[in-house]
């Protein structure tokens, strides 16, 4: 079964109120709204993510499992990072569990003071203590509309 830690009450009103502030284009340089269809819906949700950005690529990494926002993320291939009146539309491409540790750790390091909590491992612990929790974490590369995404081992197919 897939993983999914569900928020508390507090926590879903501390993500809509803070939600409210990125839509204003308040937050930090990597929060964002991420807007994305839903699944059996077709209506636009949205929920405010940290964005890691490593070697110039973006990346969204899911600390609390196979969410809503995930679910709908790999139905629809697309998503869109709103902060203020900017909107950037982009496609998902799934991380493949070898590349999930070097994402996970970075991840972690980065915003160790939000997301700490959903990980069984410490902030600084090396990429190798993630191997075992791949799984567990949805993680996607954001690709530009049009663009080909780059997987690893074949970066000369990106550039064709």
């Amino acid at each position: 079964m897939e993983r999914f830690e569900r928020p508390s009450a507090a926590e879903r009103l501390f993500s809509k109120l803070f939600g409210v502030l990125i839509g204003l284009g308040l937050g930090l340089p990597h929060n964002f709204l991420l807007e994305v269809r839903g699944r059996k819906t077709g209506r636009l949700y949205a929920t405010p993510v940290d964005v890691l950005v490593l070697d110039g690529r973006r990346y969204l990494v899911a600390g609390r499992g196979y969410t809503a926002w995930v679910r709908n993320a790999l139905a629809s291939g697309t998503v869109a990072l709103r902060k203020g009146r900017r909107r950037d539309e982009f496609q998902v491409r799934v991380l493949a569990d070898e590349e999930k540790p070097v994402i996970l750790k970075a991840y972690l390091d980065r915003f160790k003071l939000t997301v700490q909590r959903y990980f069984p491992v410490p902030a600084g612990s090396p990429a190798d203590a993630f191997r075992p929790l791949v799984d567990r974490y949805p993680a996607f590369e954001l690709v530009p509309p049009g663009s080909r995404a780059r997987v690893p081992g074949n970066e000369d197919a990106a550039g064709a």
